[in-house]
């Protein structure tokens, strides 16, 4: 691993709207290319593909997402828009300009997708490649909930309940969390679970899933109505151990509305891709944007 734990990065906060403080880490050298985390992970479960990317001729942007890890938790709202990916995707174009870049690549896994999804529609002049790891936007995966996704994934209603998701969660947070150090590193791990015992970041996480429900399907809603669409070329992965192309079959099919220069495939992996898979996943994410020269 080229320089250990985030070796040659630099670890920052930066301000990117009021009372709203990223952290992040970045490093390399070359074009730009964000990398969005997922739930309940920190930026630190990019610390064995950010090397490789940047070894490769990258500036890499690793932010820890609002609410999540040690970046600003902002107090809930009714509707919980504080937690939309809208809000979490102008964070990122705040954060790009605050490193001085203007446009750049960008990488989302799980709900950190979503956030990379709503930057390349709400800034397409901001976005020079999307890439969506292990996940279809969250009205598609809403209009399609049956019996089975319910059952797979009772995370996203049960956490959108009100208060008792945060009893429930934090009377033990390594049970519900998890974790294998042996597995995620470290340092990783011990990150990971300091964001879980911290009450504020677990609120946070879960008005991630309020928003989900609510505004954030109303957005992607209106994009699809509207015929919107992502212009940068877009790449979908997913992960070849995970329930994705058990629920959808053909998940491209489901993004192929959504972007008008679509690829992907799959990652031999577990969900956690970039922890599991990181070699394979930074040859391919290498490999699209090379292609791109973006």
């Amino acid at each position: 691993m080229p320089g250990g734990f985030f070796g040659g990065f630099t670890e920052s906060v930066v301000d990117v709207a009021p009372n709203v403080r990223l952290r992040v880490r970045h490093g390399g050298e070359g074009l730009p290319v964000v990398l969005l985390h997922g739930h309940p992970r920190t930026h630190t479960t990019w610390y064995r593909v950010a090397p490789l990317l940047a070894a490769a001729g990258r500036t890499v942007i690793c932010p820890d997402l609002r609410g999540y890890g040690r970046s600003s938790a902002p107090d809930p709202l009714p509707d919980h828009a504080q937690a939309s990916k809208r809000a979490m995707a102008g964070d990122v174009l705040a954060l790009l300009r605050a490193l001085g870049h203007e446009r750049a690549a960008v990488v989302g896994h799980d709900r950190g997708s979503y956030a990379a999804l709503r930057l390349a529609l709400d800034a397409p002049e901001a976005v020079t490649a999307l890439a969506v790891l292990d996940s279809v936007p969250i009205g598609e995966a809403l209009a399609r909930a049956d019996a089975r996704f319910a059952a797979a994934w009772w995370h996203w209603f049960f956490f959108a309940q009100p208060d008792r998701p945060e009893r429930a969660i934090l009377a033990d947070p390594d049970a519900w969390y998890g974790g294998n150090p042996a597995r995620m590193g470290e340092e990783n791990h011990a990150d990971h679970r300091r964001a879980v015992h911290d009450p504020a970041v677990v609120r946070a996480m879960l008005e991630d899933y309020r928003a989900g429900l609510g505004v954030d399907r109303a957005a992607d809603d209106a994009d699809r109505a509207a015929g919107r669409r992502v212009t940068c070329p877009t790449l979908v992965l997913w992960s070849s151990r995970d329930d994705l192309e058990d629920l959808y079959g053909d998940v491209l099919g489901v993004w192929r509305p959504w972007a008008t220069d679509l690829r992907g495939g799959r990652i031999d992996s577990g969900h956690h891709m970039a922890e599991e898979a990181p070699e394979q996943l930074a040859a391919a994410l290498s490999a699209f944007l090379g292609a791109l020269g973006r």
